[in-house]
Parts: C-alpha cells; structure tokens; sequence
C-alpha cells in the first residue's frame, strides 16, 4: 500500500471547480477527483493549524480540551502505530509552524521531513535593517518581505519547492511499497503571494496599492479591492495546483499513479469578503471555514467520478489509513474509518459533527442544519486548558506563568489514564461572536438566515450536548456555553 496525503492550507471549497466554482481553475485537482471519490458533506475538527493537524494524527478532537499547542504525551498518532506495523512516514512540507513554540513535536512524528523555508513569519531570511513598510491594504510583514526576495519564480516559491521535494523523494524511492508521503502545501494561506502570471489568468486589473494578505476584520475595502483579493487567491491555488499536477505526473511516469491511495485535503477554509468578513479564527465557522475538500482516490481508481455525502471529518483520516494498512488500536478515538465508505458506499456510525475554535462557539452539524453555540457570559468562563505541554501563542517564546496558575493536577480527561494539568483560561467573549446563530443549510447555503431562538432551537441544543458527551467533552464547556 502506497499513500500520498497532500494538505494544502486555508482551502477554500467554494473556489474549486469540483464544488461547482465556474471561473476558478484548478486542473489537476479535478484531475484527482475524476479518477476518485469528492465528498460533499466533510467538515473541520478543531480549528485552526496545530489543532487541525493533532486531530488529523490522532483521530481524536482536542478544541474542547486546550488552544495551540503540541503533540501531548498521551497521543498516539497514526505515524507511531505504523512504525510500529514497519511503515515508513515522510513529510515534506513548507508550513513553518511546525517548528514554532505550539508546533515542535508534530514533525518527529514521521520517520523522516523536509522543510523547505520562507512563508509569512518564517524566521528564515535576515537584515539588520528591516525593509521599509509600503504602501498596502491588508496586513503586511517585514519577515515576509525579506524572504519573498528569494522568489525569482514560481519554482523558488515555497508550497512548489514542498512538491518538488516529494517529487525528489518518489524519485529516490521509485519501486519502494508500505509508505505514507505526507506533502504539505502552505498555500493559500495568506499572503495570497504568487508570480503575476498566476493572477493575471483571472483578469486582474487592480491599480490600488499592494493587497494581498487578509486582516481578521469585517470588510472595509470595498467590493473592487475584495475582487482583487479573491483574484490574489485564485492565483495562489493555480500555482500549487500546479505543482501537484508535477506530483502526478512522476506518479504517472512510474506507473504507480493508478495503484496509489491519494488524499487531498485542509485545516480550514478562509474568508475573503463572505458574510462580509476576511480571515479566520475571530467569526462564526461559517461553512466557508467549516464545510471543507476532500477528494480520496482508491488503489485500482475504484469508484472513480463518484460522490459522497455521508458525514465526515478530518478525524476520520487517522482510523482510515491504518485500515487500509491493516494496522489495528485499541485506544479510544473521535473518527472512524471511511474504508467501507470509500469501497462500498457504506453509512457513517456517526449522527452529527463537532467542531470548532477553542474558547469560541462550539459548533454541531448534521448535514442539513448548523448550529453555533455562543457562550453564555461575556467573561466566556469557565473556560480551561487541559495539558501536560504548555505552550505559548507567540512563536518565539516559551509559555508564561499564565499557563500554571490556580493549576490543578487530577485526571480531568476520561479517555487517558494520565492525571493532565488543568488551569483556568482567561479569554473575554470577542464581540464578533457573542450571538448563537441556527441555520437551514439545505434551504440557506449562505446562512443568511438565522433561526436561533425559534422552536427549533432546542432540537439542536439536545444534539450539541448529546455529540459534546461522545466527544469527551471536559465538564466546564457545558457550564461556559449556558447548557446546564
């Protein structure tokens, strides 16, 4: 069994062609999804980077638990049990939060990595003089000012060096069997940075200042500047689509295309203009950030052109590769295999998908509704982590003394034996969030509608508690968002 598991970063779903976008292109992801299965209704986990990439290692959520952070001690990730099995991990990836304070243990969990440098913050290039702010909307950073002066062309850019590495590596393993490529876009996340040719296939004809990188702000820009985004964005999903293609094309070249299981998919989504917001991590996850991609092609490209609309999350990727590697566990997870989904067209066992951001809103859908459960007080409390590896927000720095006040030790958490710190996490209601919000998604795609306070309400408070208790929710969130 050979798998290559491709994540690109923020993906949006409403931009790609095979979720009906009809001025996007992106061929070689259509390419994917025509020799396998797109799946309609899969959702997030815990939200955003580091918390995304533990749901997807382990198969279980962990936003209730704690914010960013590493790899815990009582994580089994799917990499460790197919080491274990005699499968070989590799990870080739530009996403720099991997070696970041909240992110340095996720990438010894593969055998081997490769890190190729230079997106947003990455500490990489350096003067002693940063260059000076230009003229711009958005955001903009000094850092990644200094290291987008390394990329002459497409090639030198850092999601198609990640490609190229994996290219390299198919390459240097031609033939070989039993392995996970674990190949890691950070594009499209912001900055949405790419060679002018990328957006120029989109018409752009913006004469305003540099704008390319989102703030996480309602939009003030107005509707040709937000155009313009959405093109700067565009052409950064061209680009790595781009080189993905070169991924296939080495498979193609070594006949191994065909009897590869490949899975394309993201953390989350970003917004850019919807619901009249940019970015992530301060709003409601609407389905733009929540309702994301996922296109898996069997061995044999069994079932190639279908769909599939059973409900899923990224958790379900963990228990989904150790199946089709004939790896068993026995620790408890949130996922579950979409083996027999994939093969057969089987039902899911689960009813509803938990997800979210930790302290905002918990979130429970169930493929024709979304709820959004705000919290009940403006101080947002009881609100606490759970943990054995603190962890700081700010990449450089090692965590404060926030992080073991009024700490207590005791097993807080039902599915480990470890006792885990607990302490009180202090984290005001943002005002973007303060309402629960309901919505109608089969008759409201756009959630425009908030139904919240009508008598359905109450159908899905029973649902948001039932799914929380099936997902081993700590006790505090229950109290924190008014539901006891």
């Amino acid at each position: 069994m050979k798998v290559i598991f491709v994540l690109l970063d923020s993906l949006n779903r409403n931009y790609l062609p095979i979720y009906g976008n009809d001025w996007m292109q992106s061929p070689n992801i259509v390419r994917l999804a025509d020799k396998g299965m797109v799946f309609d209704n899969h959702w997030i986990g815990s939200a955003p980077c580091m918390p995304a990439r533990r749901d997807i290692l382990t198969g279980r959520l962990n936003f209730l638990e704690r914010n960013w952070g590493p790899i815990e001690p009582f994580d089994i990730p799917f990499t460790r049990l197919l080491r274990g099995a005699g499968i070989r991990s590799h990870m080739e990836t530009d996403h720099y939060h991997y070696f970041h304070v909240g992110g340095e243990d996720y990438h010894t969990q593969f055998d081997t990595y490769a890190f190729h440098r230079g997106q947003e913050g990455d500490c990489w290039r350096s003067a002693t003089t940063p260059p000076a702010e230009p003229e711009h909307l958005g955001r903009w950073s000094a850092q990644y000012d200094m290291n987008r002066e390394a990329f002459t062309s497409a090639a030198n850019y850092s999601t198609p060096k990640t490609f190229t590495g994996a290219i390299d590596w198919l390459q240097r393993n031609e033939g070989a069997d039993d392995y996970v490529l674990w190949v890691e876009g950070f594009d499209p996340h912001e900055p949405f940075d790419c060679p002018r040719e990328y957006v120029d296939r989109y018409g752009d004809d913006w004469k305003g200042p540099r704008y390319d990188w989102t703030t996480y702000r309602e939009v003030e820009e107005g509707e040709e500047a937000t155009t313009h985004l959405r093109r700067q964005y565009a052409g950064t999903v061209s680009m790595a689509d781009e080189y993905l293609g070169k991924l296939f094309d080495e498979l193609e070249r070594q006949n191994s295309f065909d009897d590869t299981l490949i899975i394309l998919t993201t953390d989350h989504g970003h917004l850019i203009g919807e619901h009249d917001s940019t970015g992530k991590n301060r709003w409601h996850v609407w389905n733009e950030l929540g309702n994301i991609p996922l296109v898996i092609k069997l061995p044999g490209n069994l079932h190639a052109g279908q769909r599939r609309s059973q409900l899923t999350q990224n958790i379900d990727m963990m228990p989904t590769l150790l199946d089709f590697f004939n790896v068993s566990f026995e620790h408890p997870i949130h996922g579950e295999s979409l083996k027999e989904v994939l093969e057969k067209d089987a039902p899911v066992k689960r009813k509803a998908a938990l997800y979210g951001w930790f302290g905002m809103p918990v979130n429970v859908t169930d493929g024709s509704f979304t709820y959004m459960r705000a919290a009940a007080r403006e101080d947002n409390g009881p609100l606490y982590q759970h943990f054995l590896s603190p962890t700081s927000y700010h990449f450089h720095e090692v965590p404060g003394a926030q992080f073991f006040e009024d700490a207590e030790f005791g097993q807080f958490l039902p599915y480990t034996d470890l006792a885990v710190l607990r302490t009180r996490w202090h984290m005001n209601r943002w005002s973007t969030v303060k309402d629960t919000q309901l919505f109608n998604i089969e008759d409201d795609p756009g959630q425009l509608r908030n139904l919240a306070g009508s008598e359905m309400e109450e159908k899905y408070v029973e649902l948001l508690k039932q799914t929380m208790r099936e997902m081993d929710s700590p006790e505090g969130q229950y109290e924190r968002l008014g539901l006891i």
